[in-house]
């Protein structure tokens, strides 16, 4: 038996406190498999890079199950997402494994945790850390640990974290079935060259001042001195890479969010936006980040997009 230290959080106002504690390591090789969540880290390119991973109700009976990775925002982590976010509710109610990594933290005062999507964010994107190679190898040790299915890999992340997203589809499409991102764009620095098309389920706010839809100079971690592209050109790369014949096609439109989809994409990959009237910078149908944070959209709900974006799609053989 291995003892894994966990770390969960408690909100108060204007401060964030983390608390630790132990738990048992049941992976599918302990003798005492049971257990469902663990905390654990790899090390990549000399860095110990940690993760949490929720494992569904009903998984040592189960197996093939989807794996969804799921990126923090620059400055968050794996705990605040998961609390933020309510994903693993999700996860646990539809039955698939998600793993939240994090971010390198910054060798600032606050010890900012970002990725390096390209252009942003912060530490992470100055040095140059190869986040790419450490959701390659953390995709490995998963495959090699528990009963995922190779096929049904996929990645959604917020803010930064929906940045890393993107990149991840540029480069490391060969292990990623589909995206599903959330109050981002794309910052990469190299040619995006997808290994087949790529699906994307993209989610905005209208009030996101941080990182504002139409582009601009963002307002948050790493991209407050950064000129952000608009979210429709990055769609719109990503349907000439999948050769979509339906462009920016308007499915629904109320007072409250808008759906556009770019459809009849090669291999299916279509391509979805849901712009909503309410909320921030923020995970739509899950709770505020901290304190300070902007209010959720309760337009939409993400976790449900999502999962059931992801659902229609798989790698090919």
């Amino acid at each position: 038996m291995v003892l894994k230290v966990v770390f969960s959080t408690i909100l108060l106002p204007g401060l964030l406190v983390f608390l630790g504690g132990c738990t048992k390591d049941n992976s599918p090789s302990d003798p005492d498999a049971g257990e469902f969540r663990f905390t654990d880290s790899i090390k990549v390119d000399g860095l110990e890079r940690s993760y949490l991973l929720n494992l569904p109700p009903g998984y040592y009976s189960g197996d093939n199950f989807s794996l969804v990775i799921a990126l923090h925002g620059g400055g968050g982590s794996a705990t605040q997402f998961e609390s933020s976010s309510l994903l693993t509710q999700k996860a646990n109610a539809a039955g698939f494994i998600v793993v939240y990594p994090n971010g390198v933290k910054s060798d600032g005062v606050l010890k900012a945790q970002t990725w390096n999507a390209g252009t942003c964010c912060d530490y992470a994107a100055a040095d140059n850390i190869d986040d790419v190679h450490f959701i390659r190898q953390l995709i490995s040790t998963l495959l090699a640990k528990y009963k995922v299915n190779p096929r049904k890999v996929y990645a959604t992340g917020h803010s930064n974290g929906g940045m890393m997203c993107y990149r991840l589809a540029c480069e490391l499409a060969d292990k990623i079935a589909a995206i599903a991102v959330n109050a981002c764009t794309m910052v990469t620095t190299e040619p995006c060259s997808p290994a087949h098309p790529m699906p994307v389920l993209h989610m905005h706010s209208v009030k996101d001042e941080h990182v504002p839809y139409s582009g601009g100079q963002g307002g948050g971690i790493g991209t407050v001195n950064l000129h952000l592209p608009p979210v429709d050109s990055v769609l719109n790369v990503f349907s000439s890479f999948s050769r979509c014949t339906n462009i920016a096609q308007v499915i629904r439109s109320n007072d409250n969010y808008t759906f556009t989809q770019w459809s009849s994409c090669d291999n299916g990959a279509n391509i979805q936006l849901y712009l909503t009237q309410d909320g921030g910078h923020a995970w739509p149908g899950g709770l505020p980040g901290s304190g300070m944070a902007d209010t959720p959209s309760t337009a939409i709900k993400a976790n449900d997009l999502l999962w059931d974006f992801f659902q229609q799609y798989q790698l090919p053989d």
